[in-house]
């Protein structure tokens, strides 16, 4: 008998709970945890490469000896394909904050039609075989867009023919300037649009015919599509 109202005992017990954990499931329900979705983060290092479009404009800023008036021949413009290779790495901050440094070069079909310049004794075609620059990028990220502008140091491969039996192929070096928007469709693969504005100082060349100098200026204007693998 004694076991006998033992075992109801332990059945009512267990009936007991079993009731008031159903009414504490209905009084305080368990919710969901919904998965973290990681922010996707512009931090580290990118290669890639670009197709375009450039225009370009020059002269030659000729100064004579015995203080003569300098005189500025125009060269002509030029436009034409451009495409090549960047590489360089984002640092992303504060959140949405991204600084990187950019390097790239491109090869060019740019070129003007062959210009005679009669009163330097000679005669040159303008054109450009590579453009590459050094640059600095600021951005503000929009989780996975990146709006950015970007500055540095430029240089190209320009040649304006021969004067006075002076070979004017030279690298020159100026500065660059633009801004761009670039996208990650995902973790790793970005694309962007870009546009530069490039100003060549130029290099003078010595005229050991006339003693005076010639100095060459070219303006870059570049329009380009990329797509960037990031690391």
């Amino acid at each position: 008998m004694l076991k006998r109202a033992l075992a109801g005992v332990s059945a009512l017990a267990l009936l007991g709970g079993a009731a008031s954990a159903a009414d504490l499931a209905t009084k305080y329900p368990v919710k969901a945890v919904a998965p973290v979705v990681p922010v996707f983060s512009w931090t580290g290092f990118y290669i890639g490469g670009n197709i375009g479009w450039g225009w370009a404009d020059s002269s030659l800023n000729v100064s004579p000896v015995f203080g003569a008036a300098p005189t500025s021949i125009g060269v002509g413009s030029a436009n034409g394909f451009i495409g090549g290779l960047q590489a360089g790495y984002n640092y992303q901050f504060a959140n949405n904050v991204v600084l990187g440094l950019e390097a790239d070069i491109d090869w060019t079909s740019m070129g003007s039609n062959t210009v005679v310049i009669s009163n330097t004794g000679g005669a040159g075609e303008a054109s450009l075989d590579y453009v590459g620059t050094i640059r600095a990028r600021l951005g503000y990220a929009f989780d996975r867009v990146l709006p950015y502008i970007t500055a540095g140091a430029a240089y190209a491969n320009t040649n304006y023919g021969t004067i006075y039996g002076v070979s004017t192929s030279q690298t020159n070096w100026g500065w660059t300037i633009g801004a761009g928007v670039e996208y990650a469709f995902t973790n790793n693969w970005t694309a962007k649009i870009e546009y530069l504005y490039v100003d060549l100082q130029g290099n003078s060349y010595t005229i050991p015919a006339t003693l005076g100098s010639v100095n060459a200026d070219t303006n870059l204007n570049l329009l380009k599509l990329g797509v960037n693998y990031k690391f």
